[in-house]
């Protein structure tokens, strides 16, 4: 049988241990939302002045309000 001091020790290690698997999962879980909202480009339509965004990699894309097509913005 354990005495106090070695289940109070083994008790505080196991939710230590929970609660790093724990942060650990959300971070990992955040960290993939943040880098898909990231890599998305922006774009500005010049024909009627409007900002929106469109997946990566597309050099060119069409206005969801006027269809024009418009270059990504570079920052």
């Amino acid at each position: 049988m354990l005495d106090f001091n070695t289940a109070a020790v083994t008790y505080c290690a196991l939710l230590g241990v929970f609660f790093l698997a724990l942060w650990l999962c959300f971070d990992r879980r955040d960290h993939r939302r943040f880098e898909q909202e990231r890599r998305k480009a922006a774009f500005h339509c010049v024909r009627c002045d409007r900002l929106y965004v469109g997946s990566t990699g597309q050099d060119l894309c069409a206005c969801p309000n006027c269809g024009h097509e418009n270059a990504r913005l570079r920052f």
